[in-house]
C-alpha cells in the first residue's frame, strides 16, 4: 500500500470515461473531491480483482502535468517496475501488496526503502520501513469496485498514512487513489490513477484536497517465473 504520486488526463477525458455508478461518478468530479468519500469501509477481505490480472507484469507508468495541485515534483521520465497478482480461488485475483508496494517504492525511492511487510492479523495495514529510521504505516479505511464491463475494472481507495520519525511527531493523511483498467485485445491492460492527499482526520471530517496527482499506467504480461524477486 505505498502510495505512488500520480498522473492522468484532462478534466475533459475524465468525464467521458464515467460510468452511471459511484466510482465512475466520482471519477466525474475530479479534481473537484473532498471527503468523506463515498466509500463503504474496507471489510477484512483484501480487493477481488478481475481474473484477467492474475499473472506477472511488467508496469510502465507516466507522469502528467495536468491537475498537478501540491504534489511532489514528478520524477523525470517514465517509472518501471512489477507487479504479481494471483487467482482468488473465485475466478478472481488478489494483489500481491507487499511484493507490489515493494517493486513500485524501490522504483521511486530507490534506497530509501529498506523492507515492505504485509500485517498478518490485519489485512488492510502494511509497514513500509525506511532510511533515516522512519516508519510508513498505511491503512486501508474504505474501499469500492465496480466492473461497468467485463474488461473495465474500477476500484477506489481511502488510506490512513502515518509517517512515524525519529524525534519527531508522526505525520499523518488520509490519501485517496481511484484507478480506472482496461484489458487490451492483447491481454494487456491500460490504466489510470486519479488520487487526492487530505490532511490528518484530527483536522475534521470534512477536508479538501492538499495536493491532487495523476498517473497513466500500462501493464505487459511477463513469462511466469520471469521475476527474479520471489
Amino acid at each position: 500500500m505505498l502510495l505512488l504520486p500520480a498522473a492522468g488526463p484532462s478534466g475533459s477525458r475524465a468525464e467521458a470515461l464515467t460510468t452511471s455508478g459511484t466510482l465512475g461518478q466520482r471519477l466525474g468530479q475530479w479534481p473537484e473531491w473532498h471527503l468523506p468519500a463515498p466509500l463503504p469501509r474496507a471489510s477484512q477481505r483484501d480487493l477481488a480483482w478481475p481474473g484477467w490480472f492474475a499473472g506477472e507484469w511488467q508496469v510502465r507508468s507516466k507522469v502528467l502535468p495536468d491537475g498537478r495541485i501540491g504534489a511532489e515534483p514528478a520524477a523525470a521520465g517514465d517509472l518501471v517496475w512489477r507487479v504479481r497478482f494471483r487467482p482468488d480461488g473465485r475466478g478472481g485475483a488478489v494483489a500481491d501488496r507487499a511484493f507490489n508496494a515493494r517493486s513500485v517504492g524501490q522504483a521511486l525511492l530507490g534506497d530509501q526503502l529498506l523492507a515492505v511487510q504485509d500485517d498478518p492479523a490485519h489485512p488492510n495495514r502494511q509497514l513500509s520501513r525506511l532510511s533515516g529510521e522512519r516508519l510508513l504505516e498505511s491503512t486501508v479505511l474504505a474501499r469500492a469496485a465496480e466492473t461497468p464491463t467485463p474488461t473495465c475494472f474500477l476500484n477506489d481507495e481511502l488510506s490512513l498514512q502515518v509517517l512515524h520519525r525519529s524525534g519527531q511527531e508522526p505525520r499523518v493523511s488520509q490519501v485517496e487513489t481511484l484507478g480506472r483498467w482496461q484489458r487490451r485485445a492483447d491481454g494487456g491492460i491500460d490504466g489510470e490513477q486519479w488520487q487526492a492527499s487530505y490532511p490528518s482526520p484530527a483536522a475534521g471530517l470534512l477536508a479538501i484536497p492538499v495536493a491532487t496527482d495523476h498517473l497513466q499506467l500500462k501493464l505487459d504480461p511477463l513469462p511466469p517465473g520471469s521475476d527474479p524477486a520471489r
